[in-house]
């Protein structure tokens, strides 16, 4: 079996503070993708820089306090690899991949964006260059004998099911028709060739969500988006045996606006 987690941690350092730290010592995840460090390794705690018990790639941004991905795996990967052959992107925080054996699991931070302005802009710069490479990494994988699992924050909600409040949100960006129909690209079997694991797993239900505002009750009234994905190539999706959010009981014991998404694979 292998478990893998992804969790937005919105700011590793904050969410050390917040109950990150518990969690990490009881989670039966063998690797874990987390998204939104922002901080330099040299700023985070040891127990969460550098835990016992764990092999760490982080990939912070060149610019100070944004972004950041990083990898958490219980064995020592055989490969890593910090960006995806992007020059505007690959300074930026947002992907990274490791290599264990029969399968690459990578960690991404698509942009948010923001409609009317140039941050929508370079999300869709960046939509465009990683299907790209989704598309290179899946055909390299399939002739290694390789899966690739792509797990993260992936900032679009694709259908109505993947947020509670899809009609005041149609204009906004996350769930616009054209990220929409990227991440239908991305899916689609003569395109992408990739699977939705936790949709596959749980496909006639609303959400389950995994990022709420901060703002309001959305939290408690559960008005949440699924933006927080394991994507995976057919054959890994076809092994995957239980999906799950994990979300916090209340409110105060949040550590992160997002929750972590955690899927079983029987390999």
């Amino acid at each position: 079996m292998l478990t893998v987690t992804s969790v937005n941690v919105n700011g590793l350092r904050a969410a050390a503070k917040k109950g990150f730290v518990e969690w990490l010592a009881g989670t039966d995840a063998d690797v874990l993708c987390l998204q939104e460090v922002r901080a330099e390794p040299r700023q985070l705690p040891e127990q969460v820089g550098t835990p016992e018990g764990w092999h760490v790639l982080h990939a912070p941004a060149a610019a100070k306090g944004r972004a950041g991905v990083s990898l958490y795996t219980r064995r020592e990967p055989d490969r890593v690899r910090v960006g995806f052959g992007s020059a505007e992107f690959d300074g930026s925080g947002r992907y990274a991949e490791v290599d264990l054996p029969g399968v690459t699991v990578a960690s991404l931070y698509l942009p948010s964006g923001e409609v009317g302005t140039e941050r929508q802009d370079e999300k869709m710069r960046f939509m465009g260059e990683f299907l790209a490479y989704l598309k290179e990494l899946r055909e390299r994988a399939a002739a290694d004998g390789r899966e690739v699992l792509i797990c993260g924050d992936w900032n679009i909600a694709h259908q109505r099911a993947d947020l509670k409040n899809w009609r005041g949100n149609t204009k906004s960006s996350g769930f616009l028709p054209e990220e929409r129909d990227w991440l239908t690209q991305v899916l689609a079997p003569e395109a992408g060739g990739y699977v939705d694991v936790v949709r596959a797993l749980h496909p006639d239900i609303e959400g389950p969500y995994t990022w709420w505002s901060y703002r309001g009750r959305a939290f408690d009234n559960d008005t949440g988006w699924r933006i927080d994905l394991h994507v995976s190539t057919p054959g890994l999706a076809s092994r995957a045996v239980k999906g799950s959010v994990e979300r916090a009981a209340t409110h105060a014991e949040r550590w992160s606006d997002h929750a972590p998404v955690t899927v079983v694979y029987d390999l």
